[in-house]
């Protein structure tokens, strides 16, 4: 599986792209963030069609106040360019399949 953590100039190829996006904004420091990255992994292995990305809040400080992130873990779900849902907090997988399908 390739790296999901990107950075700046990969998020902005990714959201240009045609595929609808999840991004999930999280730190290593964080519990819940934790708890969701198998899930956010197990989606972008199972769901082909939605490009995933990680962004790291410490490593991207730009990205998290271009964003407005304020707090994490944070998913992004973008269609054409822009966001069209924000979830803030863990969910389990069967939520987080449940908003994709509404992608």
């Amino acid at each position: 599986m390739e790296n999901l953590n990107v950075g700046k100039a990969g998020l902005e190829q990714l959201i240009a792209g045609d595929k609808p996006v999840l991004v999930d904004f999280w730190a290593s420091w964080c519990g819940p963030c934790r708890m969701m990255a198998p899930i956010v992994e197990e989606v972008a292995k199972e769901h082909p069609e939605i490009a995933v990305a990680k962004i790291n809040v410490d490593d991207e400080p730009e990205l998290s106040v271009k964003y407005k992130i304020m707090n994490i873990p944070t998913l992004l779900f973008f269609r054409g360019g822009d966001i069209v849902h924000r979830q803030i907090g863990a969910v389990s997988k069967g939520k987080l399949e449940e908003m994709l399908r509404d992608l």
